[in-house]
């Protein structure tokens, strides 16, 4: 296909990705002001994005699947890790310990799983006979990601917070890159939103037996 054909709505991930990496290596540390209140926007933003590409994701493999149960389940998913992204980004450490590590957990594990998910259903649906060129390089994403949160987890319970503070921004850049893969598959689609106005032709229930009793004298 040629390139000038290709959707706009390609460069959706890649602005997401190019957005939070930029983001987050601006704010360094999140857990004062002013760099929190920067930590917590990017943050939002970032998770809104999150929630746009689940929802594009969902209507894009819809019409293509014969079990929709994955389908959901990435869905699900996705809106799980975005939800999971904005009590990360708005309860600090400091402030709010519990919700920020739940906020971790929803964002990593569901993120995990999310990113299991649609490479399988990259594999399994091969959108445009190209499943196992951006199926294979988002199976290795997960796999790294998948290593990355084990050792976050690992190290945290240790107490090693230096290293673990490491594998999470390894952790984060692999998430970035996976959600920028979604561009591969953009590019030869398009999304419309349809507006249209809504009109009610509303009978009463006595109207309506009128119209019966009606219809059916002029049968008789």
């Amino acid at each position: 296909m040629d390139g000038k054909k290709y959707s706009v709505w390609m460069f959706l991930p890649l602005v997401f990705a190019v957005f939070t990496s930029a983001g987050l290596w601006i704010v360094i540390a999140g857990d004062a002001p002013p760099a929190s209140c920067v930590f917590s926007q990017v943050m939002n933003m970032a998770a809104f994005l999150v929630l746009v590409l689940a929802i594009l994701r969902f209507i894009q493999l819809k019409p293509k699947v014969l079990n929709p149960w994955l389908n959901v389940s990435g869905l699900v998913a996705l809106c799980s890790a975005s939800f999971g992204m904005t009590l990360l980004g708005n309860f600090q450490i400091s402030s709010d310990e519990e919700i920020h590590l739940v906020g971790t957990s929803l964002t990593f594990g569901f993120g995990t799983l999310a990113c299991w998910i649609q490479s399988a259903l990259t594999l399994k649906i091969n959108l445009k006979n190209e499943g196992r060129k951006v199926g294979i390089p988002r199976v290795a994403l997960s796999a790294s990601i998948t290593l990355c949160v084990v050792l976050y987890f690992i190290l945290m319970a240790q107490g090693i917070h230096m290293h673990a503070s490491r594998i999470q921004w390894g952790l984060v850049m692999c998430f970035v890159c996976f959600f920028g893969t979604f561009a591969a598959e953009f590019r030869h689609y398009r999304f419309e939103i349809v507006c249209s106005e809504y009109q009610e032709n509303f009978l009463s229930f006595s109207e309506s037996l009128s119209e019966a009793s009606e219809y059916q004298t002029d049968q008789v």
